[in-house]
């Protein structure tokens, strides 16, 4: 639905006035742009919030208790039940009775993790790197070689860099030359990753600073 050029208008003023409180940081942090940060938040914390009520505690938990079709029913007065225990970490005194509520949502988070990272990531990296020794698939051999005996090293040398294990020594615990020697590609192969993943981002961050210069050249042109 169009708005109206009122509401455009005071639409774009809001944007104007807090794209100038967040760019404000820039010459050190000060009210203006606390004031942006935690509008920002508070309105985030809302959208989430309502989003997270209508679209799965009303109808997915709520509905089903007060109309009692579901056949699951009886077992959605569990998730009630914790929901209700995780209000008491509000409450010092009696914060506690949240306790298991939590040790649970971390236990079922960090199996999650795990087996995100088991199944979508050590898993499927394997199996590409295999993949990449399928000369059949076209290409120039060489380079596909070549490709794949890079990316099999990266692959095993970053694993190595993560493993602590070492043998006791007179001097204290250390791991073998080989295993150094892995260990240091693979930090090798870390920091590359790292400095590419911050060029992306530091790339997102200017295009979006060049879209915020953008906009406030656009709106302060409309003003005259």
């Amino acid at each position: 639905m169009a708005l109206n050029p009122t509401m455009e208008f005071a639409s774009a003023v809001i944007s104007f006035l807090f794209t100038i409180m967040i760019l404000s940081y820039l010459v050190g942090d000060n009210p203006l742009f606390r004031l942006g940060i935690y509008v920002f938040i508070g309105v985030s914390a809302g959208y989430a919030a309502s989003v997270a009520f209508q679209d799965i505690l009303w109808p997915k938990l709520f509905v089903p208790l007060i109309t009692g079709n579901s056949s699951r029913s009886l077992f959605l007065w569990i998730p009630l039940f914790m929901g209700v225990l995780l209000v008491f970490k509000l409450f010092p005194r009696v914060s506690r009775l949240g306790n298991p509520v939590m040790a649970f949502l971390v236990g079922i988070g960090a199996a999650v993790v795990i087996g995100g990272a088991v199944l979508g990531t050590i898993i499927p990296q394997t199996i590409s790197t295999i993949n990449l020794f399928d000369l059949s698939a076209g290409g120039s051999a060489v380079e596909k070689i070549f490709e794949s005996v890079v990316f099999m090293i990266g692959t095993i040398s970053t694993l190595v860099y993560f493993q602590y294990t070492a043998r006791k020594t007179p001097q204290g615990a250390k791991r073998g030359r080989f295993v150094e020697l892995l260990s240091l590609l693979g930090k090798i192969f870390i920091a590359i990753t790292f400095g590419v993943v911050f060029a992306g981002v530091l790339t997102a961050a200017l295009t979006a600073l060049v879209d915020r210069v953008m906009f406030i050249w656009t709106f302060l042109l409309s003003l005259i």
